[in-house]
């Protein structure tokens, strides 16, 4: 009781000015949450307030087409997540009669939803006594309570769950899943934390025992994949042509320009005398611009991309390919992966 009683204190001391901790509406705090997830705050803020600003009910949400949300949501990469929001939001709508639900139990069964994000929901919208685990949480928890488990395994995060509920106050459940959660944010910082002001310091395992740089342990991620993708811009009467990605791969349904994908770097000549690339552009192209190569990094995945502007194409072979001229005005109304639209908007300015 101590435990949870200080960092409530300190939270509502040090807590930040955030929107989404003035509601208790449900789908509000999902729009955050899920937002939030693998997202700074501040990157997220704005994102936040545009779709509460465009989307401000669920009904609105489940009607808007997956590529204005795509459009929407680009920049903040796991494009999965604005995917699922579109599928719970239209299950919402079907199971739900359109009432965001409230209790862990049927939040779970929504997609995209996982344990974290349906504590999350439900003890800040109905003071549910679920606890919510995240990086934040599990740094202070192992911090404090000297736990050697690596956060990220499986035993680690079971055990972690079940503390996190044991230390959870059943009187305010809600207001102490903010208090941990802002506590390791801000002052149970991953690196250098400032325990000299830590109200928790006399009690706290790893500063009494000179650890906090060794606390939490974690397991290190599996190796990440190279990929190479050759992208080409190839623009004709104030247009450029782009494909939209169909294949269940990174970034579907979202636009980019004509892509080779190779297993290997490769220079302008190796490029050009490849099969993929003759079968699209002939053997006639030029390439009158080629940037450096640019690394693009994703979960378990490494993207080296390096985009050519052509000419000399040959417009009958292209025609096999699913590829379609857009208007260079017209760009922004696509969604596009980061990647892609920060190469397009340094090349037309």
């Amino acid at each position: 009781m101590d435990f949870s009683r200080i960092i409530i204190e300190w939270y509502e001391q040090n807590k930040r000015d955030l929107p989404w901790r003035e509601t208790k509406d449900p789908y509000i705090i999902w729009l955050s949450e899920i937002i939030l997830q693998q997202t700074r705050v501040n990157q997220g803020l704005s994102y936040f307030c545009t779709f509460q600003k465009d989307y401000p009910n669920i009904f609105e949400f489940a009607n808007a087409k997956e590529d204005e949300i795509l459009r929407r949501w680009q920049g903040l990469g796991y494009y999965s997540r604005a995917r699922n929001m579109i599928k719970a939001a239209e299950k919402v709508i079907t199971d739900h009669n359109g009432v965001f639900p409230t209790s862990y139990d049927a939040l779970i069964k929504l997609p995209g939803i996982g344990e974290y994000t349906a504590a999350a929901v439900s003890s800040f919208s109905n003071n549910e006594p679920r606890a919510v685990v995240d990086g934040n949480v599990s740094r202070v928890l192992a911090r404090y309570f000297g736990i050697s488990e690596a956060i990220n395994s499986t035993t680690g995060k079971k055990k972690f769950q079940n503390l996190a509920q044991e230390v959870l106050t059943k009187q305010d459940p809600g207001l102490h899943n903010q208090a941990i959660m802002e506590f390791g944010a801000l002052q149970c910082k991953p690196q250098n934390p400032d325990c000299s002001i830590c109200p928790l310091k006399n009690s706290c395992y790893a500063f009494l025992n000179n650890s906090v740089r060794e606390l939490p342990h974690k397991l290190k991620p599996a190796k990440s994949k190279n990929r190479y993708f050759h992208y080409f811009v190839i623009r004709k009467n104030g247009a450029i042509l782009v494909q939209k990605r169909t294949q269940n791969d990174i970034w579907k349904n979202m636009y980019e320009l004509p892509l080779i994908e190779t297993a290997n770097a490769l220079d302008n000549t190796q490029i050009q005398l490849s099969a993929p690339y003759i079968e699209a552009f002939g053997t006639e192209t030029t390439i009158i611009h080629k940037s450096r190569t640019i690394k693009h990094i994703l979960s378990h995945q490494n993207i080296y991309a390096c985009f050519y502007e052509i000419k000399n194409v040959d417009e009958q072979l292209m025609k096999n390919k699913l590829w379609n001229y857009v208007l260079i005005k017209d760009l922004d109304k696509l969604a596009k992966p980061k990647l892609i639209y920060t190469f397009i908007e340094s090349f037309f300015t």
